[in-house]
């Protein structure tokens, strides 16, 4: 029924041009689309001795779809994902699917959705993560929303993804509703602390241990070959044997220290206090962006705030190996955290989530695909209903083993003055969650007295209060 084509694409830059290729490659006859003209020319060259087409317009692009139409919308999240589905709305039928695969906010999907379904329209939003190359070549994918269209989109999405060792796609139903995109958006906060954390050991080994770059790049390499071999432990090896050819400096040397963001590790960390959550490490990742975005002002600060004197005069070797585990051990509790706000909405929302299956679909594709996904899934499998990922017994003797190289890592950089947000977070995070009886009492009282909020006590039931004047 209706047009040739069985796969459609709206928005043809890097990604969704990327997109449509694989979906060629892997079968599917693919009809893009953009706005933009120049966007249109360059979709054709790529395109060209393919089973691909750019018509001119919507209305065309739409009657070269077969039916019932499944159309993949790659656009920036908010206004535009909103432009591009009122500009479909008029063409399209009932019981067609319109697939938004960007970073759009969850509680956005939930609206679309909505709004798609009163005209018979099934919605589907999905996280795509991998960035260009995985696109091209199988990027992992988090689809939710709508499940009737499931079974219509799964056939291609599934042959788009990347696939795990084991040959399994990373790809699967997340659940109703924003589900999708919510996985996706803590996918991407627990990246932010995945390279945070990776910045603050670059740091120490600069600063503390004055490696060159390419002295880092071998630690790195190294760390590659064990439990830290991931994708972004692999990618900053590779960027720290990177020369400049204008300069002849390392190139990581010639870059300024101001990283931007978009807003997908803000919405991670504000989910979280909405969920009441402690993400802190995930939170002070997004912070830390912030911090460096202040280079004026961190200048100008340098001349007037004093601190320590920068030197390490302890077992260099030893110390490196300190920071390896630090890393390690500060990358279980993020992970943790990003799992912790994955149950939390699973109970708000009722999709029900699969830790287990989630942690799987990120093992290849994605941009914090890892070795350490398979104990995550592991865990899971173990343990359902794990509350806290630290509390499976790997990742409980993970942390026990790496604690006193932690603490000497995060001690050492106060005691000389290096920030390391994301290590101190992550350890204060994992102290607190050990702790049986923290200083909250004593917080608890303070509300009491300003403000008459009562109290529980430890010794019988019931809400009190205290007249404490």
């Amino acid at each position: 029924m209706g047009g040739t084509y069985g796969f459609g694409v709206v928005g043809l830059g890097v990604m969704g041009r990327n997109l449509a290729l694989n979906a060629a490659r892997n079968g599917f006859s693919v009809a893009g689309y953009d706005i933009g003209p120049d966007k249109r020319r360059e979709a054709r060259e790529h395109f060209a001795g393919q089973a691909m087409t750019v018509p001119e317009s919507v209305p065309a692009f739409l009657e070269q779809l077969q039916t019932p139409r499944r159309v993949l919308v790659m656009v920036p999240a908010g206004k535009p994902v909103d432009a591009v589905l009122t500009s479909l709305l008029p063409g399209l039928h009932r019981g067609d699917v319109v697939i938004d695969g960007g970073n759009s906010f969850f509680q956005d999907t939930v609206r679309r959705m909505e709004e798609l379904k009163e005209e018979g329209i099934l919605f589907v939003g999905t996280g795509v993560s991998g960035g260009e190359e995985g696109a091209l070549n199988g990027p992992s994918i988090m689809p939710g929303g709508d499940p009737a269209a499931w079974p219509l989109v799964q056939p291609v999405l599934q042959k788009m993804a990347a696939k795990a060792a084991d040959g399994a796609p990373c790809c699967d139903w997340i659940g109703p509703g924003g589900a999708g995109h919510f996985v996706k958006m803590v996918h991407n906060g627990i990246e932010y602390g995945d390279m945070q954390m990776i910045g603050e050991a670059y740091f120490l080994m600069e600063r503390l241990l004055g490696l060159s770059p390419a002295e880092m790049r071998g630690v790195f390499l190294e760390w590659n070959r064990g439990d830290l071999d991931s994708y972004l432990i692999e990618i900053t090896a590779a960027i720290l044997g990177k020369t400049d050819p204008d300069t002849g400096k390392p190139m990581v040397q010639v870059i300024l220290d101001e990283a931007e963001q978009k807003g997908t590790g803000k919405w991670t960390s504000a989910a979280a206090l909405d969920l009441g959550v402690p993400a802190e490490t995930i939170a002070t990742a997004v912070f830390a962006r912030m911090m460096s975005a202040q280079k004026t002002e961190r200048v100008a600060a340098a001349k007037v705030l004093a601190g320590p004197a920068t030197r390490f005069t302890g077992d260099r070797t030893a110390f490196l190996a300190a920071i390896g585990r630090a890393l390690y051990a500060s990358k279980i509790c993020s992970y943790a955290q990003g799992f912790q706000l994955l149950r939390a909405a699973d109970a708000e929302y009722r999709w029900e989530l699969r830790p287990g299956s989630i942690a799987s679909l990120w093992r290849a594709g994605c941009i914090i695909r890892a070795r350490f996904l398979v104990k995550i899934k592991e865990a899971y499998e173990r343990e359902p209903a794990l509350a806290n990922l630290m509390l499976d017994p790997y990742f409980a003797g993970a942390l026990r083993d790496a604690s006193d190289g932690w603490r000497k890592v995060v001690a050492t950089a106060a005691e000389a003055g290096v920030p390391v947000p994301a290590f101190s977070s992550a350890l204060a995070y994992y102290d607190s969650y050990r702790t049986a009886v923290l200083p909250a009492n004593l917080l608890q009282a303070q509300r009491d007295f300003f403000g008459a909020h009562t109290y529980r006590r430890v010794d019988r039931e019931g809400i009190f209060h205290t007249q404490w004047e």
